[in-house]
């Protein structure tokens, strides 16, 4: 194993869909929760209290432990203005700041350039997954993609340049009508032989890393256990990603959402023990968030698009507690009459990570000065 890593090392996960937040932290004492909820709705028994009016959905159990350690931060009401329902371009606007126009830089290409200006290192950014992430996408800027580490290792030259070709054509097929064939073609001019170099780096990590930490087998501790065996190889990586997806759920939440809380909580509090078996874990945090939350009334088998979610904040560094505030559930304060009105912008949570974890400008990233948190130690 490489020597310990010093600098500070982000971890951001997607939960892709839109997240139901109110069943997520759950308002289980609030009349107007159960009066919008009929059957898309947390029993009282079925929670885990954190104080008199919040509670932690009992599917998500780890996360309640790690609440009670200190070292998980719930973002109440995170959104921005006008928020918009789509999924392209709700997530879209998380990826580049750009509420009002179509952006084409990343937030996380942008602050790997800064972290890496002369593109020294090829693993300074990677996404653990197939494609990559309009977050970290830059013209010029390398950021390394796999989404099989351990299979990425046995493969040879012919079937890794098959891989990389068909992580750029799905970039390419996403992004172009979006920012332009142009744009796209250009950014995989310059970074297609970097997503092949930097996954050629990777290729001792699974061998190299030993852990008794037992990740479940599901996608996103797999996922995170790919994270760890990269970060814990010493390899440079500053930023990470990788999403967790499923959780647009307009039907059947109630036996698809406990899964995903079970399988997400159950990665993270895995990884950040594998982190600490390793002592490793005073310089990586982890940034949860989902593109939007769900309306307060629930449809009868699940729940439509809506505002107001949540995001999370982990690690031994994170002053653990509630941040801003949880938006108002009573209906005269419904935005458009049916959705939780934001409390704080997603921006500001950024600038915190940016400026505060990082140690870098938030503000040529996120395009403008929002409301920031404190969450950190150090």
């Amino acid at each position: 194993m490489a020597t310990k890593s010093k600098d500070k090392t982000l971890v951001v996960v997607q939960m892709t869909g839109g997240n139901d937040f109110m069943n997520t932290i759950v308002p289980f004492t609030n009349e107007h929760y159960y009066d919008a909820r009929k059957k898309i709705v947390m029993k009282q028994e079925d929670v885990l209290p954190i104080n008199d009016t919040l509670a932690i959905n009992e599917n998500a159990a780890p996360f309640k432990r790690l609440y009670d350690e200190g070292r998980m931060a719930i973002i109440q009401g995170i959104g921005y203005p006008d928020s918009n329902r789509s999924h392209f371009r709700g997530m879209d606007i998380w990826h580049t700041c750009e509420p009002d126009r179509v952006g084409s830089e990343g937030w996380l290409g942008l602050a790997i350039q800064e972290l890496d200006p002369k593109s020294e290192n090829v693993l300074t950014g990677v996404n653990i997954g197939q494609g990559l992430p309009r977050a970290m996408s830059v013209a010029g800027v390398p950021v390394t993609s796999i989404s099989d580490l351990e299979g990425y290792g046995v493969m040879n030259q012919i079937e890794k340049e098959q891989l990389r070709d068909k992580a750029l054509q799905a970039f390419k097929d996403i992004y172009g009508q979006a920012i332009g064939t142009g744009v796209v073609s250009e950014y995989i001019g310059k970074t297609g032989l970097d997503v092949l170099k930097g996954a050629d780096l990777l290729g001792d990590v699974a061998s190299n890393y030993q852990s008794t930490v037992e990740y479940a087998d599901n996608s996103i501790a797999k996922s995170l256990k790919d994270v760890a065996r990269i970060h814990l190889n010493g390899l440079g990586t500053r930023i990470f990603y990788t999403n967790h997806g499923g959780y647009d759920t307009h039907a059947n939440e109630m036996p698809t959402h406990p899964k995903l809380m079970s399988d997400l909580s159950g990665a993270i509090s895995d990884f950040l023990d594998d982190l600490d078996q390793h002592d490793e874990s005073d310089n990586v945090a982890i940034l949860v968030f989902t593109e939007f939350g769900r309306r307060m009334r629930d449809n009868g088998s699940g729940t439509d698009h809506g505002s107001g979610g949540g995001a999370f904040l982990f690690g031994k560094n994170v002053k653990g507690g509630l941040y801003s505030e949880y938006p108002s559930l009573a209906p005269s304060d419904w935005e458009h009459g049916e959705d939780l009105k934001h409390t704080i912008d997603f921006r500001g949570i950024y600038g915190t990570v940016l400026e505060q974890w990082l140690d870098l400008d938030a503000k040529p990233i996120v395009k403008g000065e929002f409301e920031q948190i404190k969450p950190f130690y150090i």
